[in-house]
């Protein structure tokens, strides 16, 4: 089990909300995170990254169409199975 690592921070205001600044060794990845409450305690955890499906689907459809790689290549033959 790892040890318990703590620092102490200081809360200042930004505009009307409360807030802190994280000490590098608890540096989150990515630039989202989410925040809950347990009681007295305050959760921050890294947003979990989206699924590729979720991502595709936030991409706005193009007027570019698909090139075709096929332009120059022989006709296929037949075959027999």
């Amino acid at each position: 089990m790892n040890p318990v690592v703590e620092r102490h921070v200081r809360l200042f205001k930004n505009g009307k909300n409360q807030a802190l600044r994280i000490p590098r060794e608890f540096e989150l990845p990515g630039d989202e995170a989410v925040i809950r409450k347990e009681g007295d305690r305050l959760i921050i955890e890294p947003a979990k990254t989206k699924s590729l499906l979720a991502l595709i689907s936030t991409w706005q459809p193009t007027e570019e169409g698909l090139a075709d790689h096929n332009e120059g290549l022989l006709p296929l033959e037949d075959v027999d199975l």
